[in-house]
């Protein structure tokens, strides 16, 4: 067998996309050194885009089909090559969630993803133990800032329902200022109109969820998954009796949590006292 180079780890899309960039910048008869200079990137990063070392942003693609005319062929790359910035073991959650037409989750430690402003997520990439390479960390929170784009999408419309744990409030993850954001976030993600944010008060001490996170998932062609992670580990099920006791489950914990109104409050006035 042979020995397995840093290259062989890169996601394929990365090389696919880069590959295009040549293409269309050999068309366009530029070197890389004057595409560089007509994008306002370096060489570097150029030449490590072309050869599938690392992805490119959405900035780099905007700039690159504006001087390439490439008419969409690297935009419509821009979402596989942002998902496969994911770890390996998110990446089949990340293609569920993309196809969603609604979002169930309820997590009980932290705010999730979707949520998160780029500090609160920098804190607990940067915490993340064993330590992750800087590169590992910013690909991942480019990845995981690309995601929130759903709540956002109109075609279709994904409908979000967020229920938090009280006690994930109050962990400072980055420090004072990260967190005072991070519920300042919150409350202008509440305002979407296909978004709603619960918290479940810590005063309820037993309820259906204190057995850990969960999301529900329910796809254009009406499927529905249930996906559970847990240490970097994520299970799905879509089994239709198991996805149903989630569903049923999850209708219970929107009743035991505080309302809309509620919980709006409360995080306004965990906002203020920070």
């Amino acid at each position: 067998m042979g020995t397995r180079t840093p290259d062989d780890e890169r996601p394929a899309v990365w090389g696919a996309y880069g590959k295009l960039v040549r293409l269309y910048r050999e068309r366009a008869g530029l070197t890389q050194q004057g595409l560089a200079e007509a994008i306002g990137y370096s060489l570097e990063q150029v030449a490590s885009v072309e050869r599938g070392r690392r992805p490119a942003k959405g900035a780099f693609t905007d700039a690159a089909e504006r001087v390439l005319g490439a008419e969409g062929a690297l935009r419509v790359l821009q979402e596989d090559v942002d998902r496969a910035k994911l770890p390996l073991f998110f990446r089949d959650f990340a293609v569920l969630e993309s196809e969603a037409v609604s979002r169930f989750s309820y997590d009980p430690m932290l705010v999730p993803g979707l949520l998160q402003t780029e500090e609160y997520a920098r804190a607990l990439l940067e915490a993340h133990y064993p330590p992750l390479e800087d590169e590992a960390i910013e690909q991942h929170l480019s990845a995981r800032l690309a995601r929130q784009t759903l709540l956002h999408r109109t075609k279709p419309r994904v409908v979000f329902a967020f229920i938090l744990e009280e006690s994930s409030l109050y962990r400072l993850v980055g420090g004072t200022a990260v967190m005072r954001r991070q519920l300042a976030q919150l409350r202008e993600c509440a305002r979407l109109r296909n978004v709603e944010i619960q918290v479940m008060p810590t005063r309820r001490a037993a309820h259906s969820g204190v057995n850990g996170q969960m999301v529900l998932l329910e796809t254009v062609e009406r499927r529905q998954f249930v996906c559970i992670e847990a240490q970097g580990i994520v299970n799905i099920r879509s089994h239709r009796d198991e996805v149903s006791e989630f569903w049923l489950r999850y209708g219970m914990l929107r009743s035991q949590a505080l309302d809309l109104e509620e919980s709006g409050r409360l995080v306004e006035r965990l906002a203020g006292e920070l």
